[in-house]
């Protein structure tokens, strides 16, 4: 990157930002979030090139950024300030030479991004740091004075590893864009396994933790999977060959076992690729074939979800360590239960690393329960999966119905087949409603086996249908009478908020109509993410993807010319898209229904225009949520920017329309899909097994699996607007703003 408009002025904090060890995707949103974050506090900033290779050899390692030298980077894949494995760095001669370099330049303050060793070579530079200037001192290469200016060095640490690795944080930066290239890797491989009716082996990354084995697992639709932290007891290739031919026995094609490159058995022997085939071929008969996706892993665009993910650690970054003093213990930025956690950096590494060691030595339940309880989640879910142990059922068994309503969302699909696998793992009948609450009315029931929902993990659409709409009074007595005549014991709907409405309206009707006296659970499905009892909707996440993916395509478009470009997303009267995908793709302005347009808003946005393109910019992106104003329209809005730019800028609007509805269900809407329809059947069995008819809305909540009651809508629902009253996502708003434009002259 080329320096632009950098000007060191006396007296400000400087910060120092490198990416260290394996390259992660989203490393350079966190890049660009600390640069721009960084300047908009009145902070310099500094980027330390190859890691920690540079901080050793200084020079030209170490330059400051400007605001526009982090433009255009958000989208791309690895690290643009690259990264190295230093040799110098691991010894204190390398440390001292680090110092002095950063001394030198004024920065005694760093954000380092990467893994856990990374991140112990930063404090072992911190911890020693008095030490070096001592010795810099003593040996000429400092001035004391410089020394004294500096004697401490604050240390705020980000995660960057595929791997999903460290405690601290749910997420670490570029496990969900990884995570996304084996889904779409096991996808193709499904479809040329399905031809030949083959068996594949796969080999995914991970180390010593099992994270991205299982949740591709999960999502890709895999048969079986082997993981570091729980290795499968002694049998465990005739159990491995059980599960693959049950699911031939239920008309799939193809069967796909999945690797963890850490993967071992109980004795502490390695599980390979080639120990899987050789067993399939034993205990099966199975010419397997093998595919190990190796760096293919780490490589391409990262997604929105790392985008943004790291855009807010790296502002979180630099806000904690501008507040930073001497006497402050390090930091990591993570996430946890969707928000921004920050935890003491040692003693979280220093935890992370007593897992590899009980991994090592054999203590696998510690390992396990070390994971966090999402880890164990996963596995549990997987488990049930791949190696089912069906309920006996004493008595008829209970029939659960299975509805769409509301608009389509990307893992309807998904849903539905976890529900009818768990669900007949706990004896009941599953019934496929097709059409929705209209074809419930007109008896359009039919009884869903397992061989009927394979395949549908990946795919788009919705197989059942859908029908938006809300039931009417006179609706009411056809759809009770349909409930009775099929004898349905319960009802799983899922879908938008025309679902929800609806279920709320039938639970008011109970005292006249006793049919629909029956354990109901609402599942979000929705990409407009706008629904009560729940902070994500399976579907929003796959959405937010595509919307992403095509505002780069139009950046792209634009390199030719000056020009703004209006891109009006979905969402109704909910800007969660809206803001959202201006935070992923780094829109310079975003305009939601929770907001508002204003004309001022609208002067001040063009006057911006007119700046910003003068300095030599050539493209300005403003991201419209469909229901943001119903004056402002996107094409008025366009228009009015189109009128006022006076030949310096054109203008084009894009309006993205149902493709952000289209394409298969993203690796996080697979797993979210799967986590809520496995605890949405467990409770409808917990109801039917204790004679209860609750009406709940399963969600996620601040990361956890909650059930809220129906009856609790009219408290949590904007009904005009359509929308939850409270919005966890809305207060992001000052981070993109915050990035959007640098500060004025000081």
């Amino acid at each position: 990157m080329e320096q632009t408009g950098v000007t060191r002025r006396p007296g400000r904090k400087r910060i120092g930002v490198l990416t260290s060890g394996g390259d992660a995707q989203g490393m350079n949103a966190a890049v660009r979030a600390v640069v721009r974050g960084g300047i908009h506090f009145g902070a310099d900033v500094f980027a330390i090139y190859e890691g920690y290779e540079g901080m050793v050899a200084g020079g030209e390692g170490i330059r400051q950024l400007g605001w526009d030298d982090v433009s255009g980077i958000l989208h791309r894949g690895g690290t643009v300030i690259g990264t190295a494995r230093s040799v110098d760095f691991r010894e204190r001669e390398g440390r001292r030479r680090a110092a002095v370099n950063l001394v030198r330049h004024g920065i005694d303050r760093l954000v380092v991004i990467g893994g856990d060793g990374s991140l112990t070579g930063a404090d072992a530079l911190a911890q020693e740091w008095p030490g070096l200037l001592a010795d810099a001192v003593a040996a000429g290469d400092l001035e004391q004075a410089a020394a004294d200016a500096h004697p401490a060095l604050m240390i705020v640490g980000l995660v960057g590893s595929i791997d999903n690795d460290m405690v601290g944080t749910d997420m670490t930066i570029g496990a969900d864009s990884a995570l996304h290239r084996i889904t779409e890797a096991i996808d193709a491989i499904a479809s040329t396994a399905a031809s030949h009716q083959r068996v594949f082996v796969v080999e995914v990354m991970g180390r010593r933790c099992g994270y991205l084995a299982m949740a591709a697992a999960i999502a890709g639709g895999a048969d079986y999977a082997l993981i570091p932290e729980n290795p499968p007891e002694a049998g465990w290739e005739d159990r491995m060959c059980q599960a693959l031919q049950r699911g031939r026995s239920l008309g799939r094609r193809e069967s796909i076992v999945l690797v963890a490159e850490g993967a071992r058995d109980r004795s502490g022997t390695e599980i390979t690729t080639d120990t899987v085939k050789d067993a399939l071929k034993t205990h099966m008969g199975a010419d397997a074939r093998v595919t190990i996706l190796g760096h293919v892993q780490r490589g391409g665009t990262p997604s929105a979800f790392d985008r943004s993910m790291a855009t807010m650690m790296g502002y979180a970054a630099v806000e904690e360590l501008l507040a930073a003093t001497p006497e402050t213990e390090a930091q990591l930025i993570g996430l946890r239960r969707n928000r921004v956690y920050r935890g003491p950096l040692m003693r979280l590494v220093r935890r992370n690393q007593e897992i590899a060691s009980m991994v090592d030595t054999g203590r696998y339940d510690e390992a396990m329960t070390a994971r966090g309880e999402s880890f164990g989640e996963l596995h549990r879910i997987l488990k049930a999966l791949a190696e089912p142990t069906p309920t006996p059922v004493s008595g008829e068994p209970k029939r659960i119905g299975i509805l769409h309503a509301g608009g389509l969302a990307p893992g309807m699909n998904t849903v539905v087949r976890s529900a009818v696998r768990i669900g007949h793992d706990a004896g009941h009948v599953m019934l496929g409603i097709e059409g929705g609450f209209k074809g419930l009315r007109h008896d359009q029931v039919r009884e869903l086996e397992l061989s009927d929902v394979e395949g549908w993990a990946a795919l788009g659409g919705a197989e059942l249908g859908s029908r938006r709409g809300v039931v009417e009074p006179e609706h009411l007595y056809p759809i009770s009478r349909a409930i009775e005549t099929h004898r349905i014991d319960g009802l799983l709907v899922v879908g938008g908020f025309d679902a929800y409405e609806n279920v709320h309206a039938l639970i008011q009707e109970r005292d006249k109509f006793p049919a629909l006296r029956i354990p109901i659970v609402c599942l979000p499905a929705s990409i407009d993410n706008n629904l009560p009892g729940t902070e994500l909707s399976v579907g929003s996440d796959t959405a937010l993807g595509n919307i992403v993916e095509s505002i780069d395509r139009v950046k792209q478009s634009a390199m030719a010319a000056r020009r703004c470009f209006v891109v009006e997303t979905m969402g109704r009267n909910c800007g969660y898209l809206g803001l959202m995908s201006a935070l992923s793709s780094g829109a310079e302005q975003m305009y939601i229904p929770e907001e508002g347009i204003s004309l001022s808003g609208l002067a001040y946005d063009v006057s911006r225009m007119r700046a910003r393109f003068a300095e030599g910019r050539r493209l300005f992106v403003a991201v419209r949520c469909e229901g943001a104003d119903e004056h402002y329209t996107t094409d008025v809005v366009a228009k009015l920017f189109e009128a006022e730019g006076q030949g310096v800028f054109d203008v084009r609007q894009v309006v993205l329309g149902h493709t952000q509805q289209g394409g298969n269900p993203s690796p996080f809407d697979r797993i979210l899909a799967t986590r809520l329809a496995f605890r949405a059947i467990e409770e409808l069995t917990r109801q039917l097994g204790a004679g209860r008819s609750d009406a709940q809305m399963i969600g996620l909540l601040k990361g956890t699996l909650t059930l809220t009651p129906v009856a609790a809508m009219d408290e949590l629902i904007d009904w005009e607007e359509r929308r939850p009253v409270k919005q966890w996502w809305v207060k992001l708003n000052r981070i993109v703003r915050d990035l959007a434009d640098p500060p004025g002259p000081a």
